[in-house]
């Protein structure tokens, strides 16, 4: 049985611009091939609201889940959660929930919860509530699609609170042959392993070391077995 599959939208103008690097695809990615969750697709997208709109709508109808980075924050162009709800037809308001939790945390903080504070706790009606740990205003999911932070602490925090909630599959397992030679010179043999494996997937990643070029090659599976047998293969067909 196929793994469950997975897209990414990664929103925010300041992505977009460079001004700030991403880092939760990179993290994502880890977890979720680690849960045996296979992530298909990440998509970038501005603070534009029907872009949003139609990129949550598409890749929730193609991929058993969504995780969105960026936009529930306190500011003006904090709109993703405006976006998911018109998404999917939902109402969206000031929770009791969610503004319990907020009003607690600000209590213990001395600050006050204001307005723009108090945005963080707008959440479509029909959604579930993500933990936040670090800075505790939540993410929430609505049907297939997970809302969480862009802030790497805080989107780490909500991805270890809501995976174990969701059904995985066999771990996606990696093996590289480190070989000195040029791409040029092992891509057709290596393209007729790739053929002789379709249940494994078969990469190429050149470099480059003291003025010689080089490839690192990666088979991915879930199967050891199988994986153990094809990388004998691969080491005795580029020895011989």
């Amino acid at each position: 049985m196929p793994n469950p599959t997975a897209a990414m939208l990664v929103i925010g103008d300041e992505i977009l611009s460079g001004r700030t690097r991403d880092a939760n695809m990179h993290y994502l990615a880890g977890q979720l091939t680690a849960r045996g969750i296979d992530l298909k697709e990440v998509r970038g997208g501005s603070d534009d609201a029907p872009a949003i709109v139609a990129a949550v709508q598409a890749v929730s109808a193609g991929f058993d889940h969504v995780f969105t980075s960026g936009g529930i924050g306190p500011t003006h162009d904090d709109i993703t959660a405006d976006c998911i709800a018109q998404a999917f037809d939902d109402s969206i308001d000031v929770r009791d929930d969610a503004r319990a939790l907020l009003q607690a945390h600000y209590e213990r903080s001395g600050l006050e919860l204001n307005a723009a504070r108090l945005r963080m706790a707008r959440i479509p009606s029909r959604a579930c509530l993500i933990d936040n740990p670090v800075s505790t205003a939540p993410g929430f999911s609505l049907e297939n699609v997970h809302v969480m932070a862009g802030v790497p602490s805080v989107f780490q925090a909500m991805v270890a609170s809501i995976l174990p909630s969701l059904t995985g599959g066999a771990p996606l397992l990696s093996r590289s042959l480190r070989l000195m030679r040029g791409e040029g010179d092992i891509a057709g043999p290596l393209g007729r392993f790739a053929e002789s494996y379709p249940a494994l997937s078969v990469g190429s990643y050149p470099f480059q070391k003291d003025g010689v070029y080089g490839s690192n090659v990666v088979v991915r599976g879930s199967d050891v077995a199988l994986l153990d047998a094809a990388m004998d293969e691969l080491a005795a067909l580029f020895d011989a």
